[in-house]
């Protein structure tokens, strides 16, 4: 695949990877993720991205998480242009309903900036501790279906109407609609072979995958296999990956390790499972062309040491070039 068709977002510092413990006051903490959001912006990123999380990982820990829908409205006025994106939302935290109102009127705040990434959801410990009931995966995976199928006709239809088992929506009027036509795109983040994959196939714009170029070439091929059944056109997918990396020499990616193994109290060890791919800008730019070699066309990036500033701007002048990418200027 051209490297010219390679488009590059970046997770904010939001506090669910810790990522924002060095900071006490939660106003700076705030505006330590909107000013990375600009800096993305004035980077040439394509979008920021944010958790749909609201305990820490990888342990719960008394500390800020900005939540995610809420924070996607304030981006949308304290930026221009980034694309502005959830990775992914948790679908049992909202009714579809109102998660669509909700997408909706951020896509006119923003002027038709929003990604709409949703997933099924996972993290058992956080459903209980705010009072969601946790069904199994084929219950969850049942209710996304319904959810995404909500959704398009809350988007779509001036009084919308659904029966499912899980959501009835009566005659719903949602304005103001969407300003992207026919709707916002809708990335479907998971990769279980036969669910997901299909569900992607049938209603999603977009796969995120987190995993190793070997796995993603096989979930590709079951993607294919999806859509060949379902009549749509594979190339019409667009392919995306996480990528959690730590940008620089040894010296500087052992200080990173430190600093956030210390946040999480975790070992170095565990952290550098946690960013797998870390490295210079060559090495991370030779990653990159591999995943792209199999067809992956969108990378997410997240960087541990964002809030310290400069770091996002660092990553896209020595990144972007390497990957045909234009620097903003």
């Amino acid at each position: 695949m051209p490297a010219r068709d390679l488009k590059v977002g970046v997770f904010l510092p939001q506090g669910w990877r810790m990522d924002l413990a060095d900071i006490r006051d939660p106003v700076e903490k705030f505006e330590t993720m909107s000013r990375c959001a600009r800096e993305a912006e004035e980077a040439g990123f394509d979008a920021v991205f944010a958790y749909d999380h609201f305990h820490t990982v990888p342990e719960p820990m008394l500390e800020s998480v900005f939540e995610c829908w809420t924070s996607m409205a304030a981006l949308a006025r304290d930026t221009k242009t980034i694309r502005l994106g959830q990775m992914v939302t948790c679908n049992s935290y909202r009714p579809p309903s109102l998660l669509a109102k909700m997408a909706s009127c951020i896509d006119v705040m923003s002027h038709g900036r929003l990604i709409l990434g949703i997933g099924a959801g996972w993290y058992q410990h956080e459903y209980e501790a705010y009072g969601y009931e946790y069904p199994d995966t084929p219950e969850r995976l049942r209710m996304l279906r319904e959810s995404l199928q909500v959704i398009k006709a809350m988007w779509t239809e001036d009084h919308a109407g659904f029966e499912g088992r899980h959501y009835q929506v009566r005659g719903a009027i949602n304005e103001p609609k969407p300003v992207q036509k026919p709707y916002p795109p809708i990335w479907i983040g998971g990769a279980g072979e036969k669910v997901t994959l299909k569900l992607v196939a049938q209603y999603g714009d977009a796969c995120n995958f987190n995993a190793d170029v070997e796995t993603v070439r096989h979930k590709l091929e079951v993607l294919r296999e999806h859509c060949g059944t379902v009549g749509r056109d594979y190339d019409s997918v667009l392919k995306t990956v996480e990528f959690y990396t730590i940008l620089g020499d040894r010296s500087e990616i052992d200080r990173v390790v430190r600093d956030t193994a210390r946040r999480t109290a975790k070992d170095d060890d565990f952290v550098r499972a946690w960013h797998p791919l870390h490295g210079d800008a060559e090495r991370i730019a030779e990653i990159i062309h591999e995943y792209a070699e199999i067809g992956i066309e969108y990378f997410i990036v997240n960087l541990p040491n964002a809030a310290e500033g400069g770091v996002i701007t660092r990553f896209a002048e020595e990144v972007f070039p390497r990957l045909g990418l234009r620097i903003a200027s």
